[in-house]
């Protein structure tokens, strides 16, 4: 099924029930892997709710995401015990790598500071999907990379 018959499925689905927002932006964001402008309108206009108020929503929470997102998300903690161990020089070290900001995407991958994660024993901790990786130092970050680059 085409996306944009998708998105038409899932918004007709939710339409009459209350409170359909979340839900509807929920099954798009899986769809797309990101909410697009385009989607956003159409849902706004069947949902009867103004786009301010679901980009509001997007924007709101970090599950939602405005933009598109690599294969592969590296997530960087940036906690109290992971930022006083060196995760600000890491997420620095993976910027300069795949040369993209935090929050943006470099090719096949996607860049996130997150905040605690529940290692802290292991600060500081970079994550690439679902793979941790503890007590990470810059000079790890191009090695962890090449795994991915490989795998494409």
């Amino acid at each position: 099924m085409e996306k944009n018959e998708a998105l038409k499925e899932i918004v007709s689905r939710y339409k009459r029930l209350d409170g359909p927002l979340i839900p509807v932006l929920q099954e798009v964001q899986d769809l797309y892997g990101y909410i697009p402008r385009g989607a956003q309108e159409y849902i706004a206009g069947e949902l009867r709710i103004p786009i301010a108020d679901i980009y509001g929503v997007i924007t709101f929470y970090a599950r939602f995401t405005l933009a598109p997102k690599g294969k592969y998300k590296i997530f960087i903690c940036m906690g109290t015990a992971c930022y006083v161990k060196g995760a600000e020089k890491v997420l620095e070290a993976v910027k300069s790598a795949l040369g993209a900001d935090a929050g943006e995407t470099g090719g096949l991958f996607s860049i996130e500071e997150t905040r605690c994660i529940g290692a802290c024993g292991l600060a500081p901790i970079m994550k690439v999907n679902e793979d941790v990786y503890a007590k990470v130092i810059p000079e790890q970050v191009e090695g962890i990379l090449l795994k991915y680059r490989a795998q494409g």
